[in-house]
């Protein structure tokens, strides 16, 4: 059998304070924004209100499971199946109304999920008044809780603003899912030689992450050569070649289920990068670091769009998707796009102190063979920014 790589050593810290202070944080914002009572079935809202990981990947395409937190209460949640079942109180069989658990007719199940809600909200003794917060609703769900009378409002936007505000403790385990992914990219470069697959190449570190007790990956994200212009081309059999660039995007969901949202290009064999593919890094690199230096506490959404750097125009029409974007159990609010695409998808806000962005950059001009995708960590603090991602770059 092939010998295995050593792991790295998670952190020490207190995962369960790290998991009460989540759920705290998630009913602080729900009373602010007026919710009595939530009902989560993203994944990722379910993890991080109990820390309940089972299935996810699953859930994230057949909505079994739905969690029922409210302001003051037990933490409820129907179709959990495991042995540690983090902050969850109590564990109760899901009427999930999904047409692989119910059928063609969804009416019935979404009626009995529907009334596991408002069971719950009578046993709180909170009313037909309560404010609800849903994730997500089907038809089906929505016309159920409609024939109870019951007005939904958005529990999105809720979870997404309490995922951006992080903790210390949360800051410990997404640090170490930066370095683990970090670890698996430096054997990523080591294994780089000509003749590897991209996808042979991508596998290092989806088994770094497993190995680490991570979780998956967001996508396929890893070009080469004339595959790395235009971007969003996803790994394949490709044979690389001596000579070619190999950007990635790491969008990994790693230990403890913190995402590390890391872009890298490397360059395959012993030769010096070429004039073109130095000039593509250098204005990727420079754009990194300008965009970087204008984030600030208190800036607005909008006043950072229009402050971006500027590409010249036969790259900027092939930009990355947005300049900057919120991070932590996934990529997450907020999304900051670029001054030509403001009046599209821009909205506004502000900055808060503590919050992690990745800083994003794709470089390749319109019709090229190449291209050059970097992507930077960051967290914004009232003493300054703070660098989280720490693979070094090429030496320009």
């Amino acid at each position: 059998m092939p010998e295995r790589s050593a792991t790295m050593v998670p952190p020490e810290f207190d995962l369960n304070a790290m998991r009460r202070g989540r759920l705290a944080g998630l009913r602080a914002t729900m009373v602010a924004d007026g919710l009595d009572l939530v009902v989560l079935s993203n994944p990722l809202s379910i993890r991080y209100a109990t820390d309940y990981r089972g299935y996810a990947a699953f859930q994230a395409h057949i909505p079994t499971t739905y969690a029922l937190i409210a302001v003051d209460g037990p933490v409820v949640v129907h179709g959990a199946y495991a042995d540690d079942l983090g902050l969850i109180d109590i564990a109760l069989p899901a009427n999930s109304a999904t047409a692989f658990d119910a059928g063609m007719d969804l009416s019935n199940a979404a009626d009995r999920q529907v009334a596991d809600v408002l069971r719950f909200r009578d046993e709180l003794g909170l009313g037909i008044a309560a404010s609800i917060g849903i994730e997500r609703a089907t038809p089906s769900l929505h016309r159920a809780y409609t024939d109870e009378g019951i007005t939904l409002i958005d529990a999105e936007p809720t979870i997404e603003l309490a995922r951006s505000r992080k903790s210390e403790l949360e800051m410990v385990a997404l640090r170490y899912s930066i370095d683990v992914a970090e670890y698996g990219m430096r054997q990523m470069e080591e294994a780089l030689e000509p003749g590897i697959t991209e996808n042979q190449l991508w596998a290092i570190l989806h088994a770094t992450n497993i190995a680490h007790n991570g979780d998956w990956i967001d996508g396929r994200m890893l070009a080469s050569g004339p595959r790395s212009n235009p971007w969003y081309q996803e790994a394949s059999g490709r044979v690389i070649e001596s000579g070619d660039v190999v950007p990635f995007d790491s969008d990994m969901i790693g230990p403890f289920g913190y995402c590390a949202d890391i872009s890298r290009t490397f360059l395959c064999g012993d030769q010096a990068p070429t004039g073109e593919q130095l000039d593509l890094y250098k204005r990727s690199l420079d754009e990194i670091w300008h965009n970087t230096e204008l984030l600030r506490v208190g800036a607005s959404f909008e006043e950072l769009s229009h402050s971006v750097m500027r590409q010249p125009e036969e790259i900027n029409v092939n930009r990355y998707a947005c300049a900057f974007h919120g991070v932590g159990l996934s990529d997450e609010y907020p999304k900051i796009p670029y001054t030509d695409d403001w009046d599209r998808l821009g909205y506004d806000g502000e900055i808060e102190d503590g919050l992690v962005l990745s800083v994003e950059s794709y470089v390749g001009p319109l019709g090229g063979s190449v291209g050059i995708k970097l992507e930077q960590m960051v967290q914004v603090t009232s003493a300054g920014i703070v660098g989280l991602s720490t693979y070094p770059f090429w030496d320009l």
